[in-house]
């Protein structure tokens, strides 16, 4: 009994990041983005602490994999793609633009590309030590923090519908893209093998103090201007 329960619990945990995104999504399809964000950082801590249990106590299993990735897609696909597709319905529409049915749905490009993304790092051996293209997570802290932290400004004048398409096609692109980036999995604490990670996490916290709500937003688009200048480094 004991050693079922054991083998169960990185599951159990998937399985809590799975109904945290689904959670995320239908918070988001009610315009309520602050609580979408909460789960969807409910649903990272799971994700995190899955893996970790799964390692620490060696009993990764092929089904376990497969949720993992199925989870992935609801909390870091779905639940921002959901995001997106709610704040269509807020932001200005230029005139060109005006009546065109089919703009909020292209939100879910975000679910598309990060089902992409996903499937992707499964069989891609390169990817055990960093990452090629953005990882699901970052995506979706980026969505969620910049719709709760930059909510005025993204439904003012100054803000329109063609913008938050444009940025909707890039960060789908990057999710994809061949494109190395660093990963914080650090092999010892020296500032010789580390460098890009420490680098990262020094400009992280005054990133989080002067942004606030909509700091974890830019903190990933730093991770993704130090990733592209250090791509031959890292």
């Amino acid at each position: 009994m004991a050693n079922l329960i054991t083998r169960n619990i990185p599951n159990l945990l998937t399985s809590c990041n799975l109904f945290s995104g689904c959670v995320a999504a239908v918070m988001a399809f009610q315009f309520h983005y602050r609580t979408a964000l909460l789960f969807i950082v409910i649903g990272a801590v799971f994700d995190f602490f899955d893996g970790m249990s799964a390692r620490l106590l060696k009993v990764s299993s092929p089904i376990g994999k497969e949720l993992d990735s199925l989870a992935d897609d609801i909390t870091f696909g779905l639940a921002p793609a959901a995001i997106v597709f709610s704040l269509f319905h807020e932001v200005q529409c230029p005139g060109f633009l005006q009546g065109a049915a089919w703009l909020p749905y292209s939100a879910f490009l975000i679910a598309v590309f990060s089902g992409l993304r996903l499937a992707k790092f499964n069989i891609d051996t390169r990817q055990t030590s960093s990452f090629i293209g953005m990882p699901t997570p970052a995506n979706a802290l980026f969505w969620g923090s910049l719709v709760v932290g930059q909510h005025d400004f993204l439904v003012s004048p100054s803000f329109n519908a063609l913008y938050l398409l444009l940025l909707v096609v890039v960060m789908s692109w990057l999710l994809v893209a061949e494109i190395p980036m660093f990963s914080l999995k650090f092999k010892d604490l020296s500032w010789s093998h580390n460098r890009v990670s420490y680098l990262f996490l020094l400009v992280c916290f005054p990133l989080l103090i002067v942004f606030r709500l909509s700091g974890l937003a830019a903190v990933i688009v730093w991770y993704i201007v130090l990733s592209l200048l250090t791509r031959k480094k890292a």
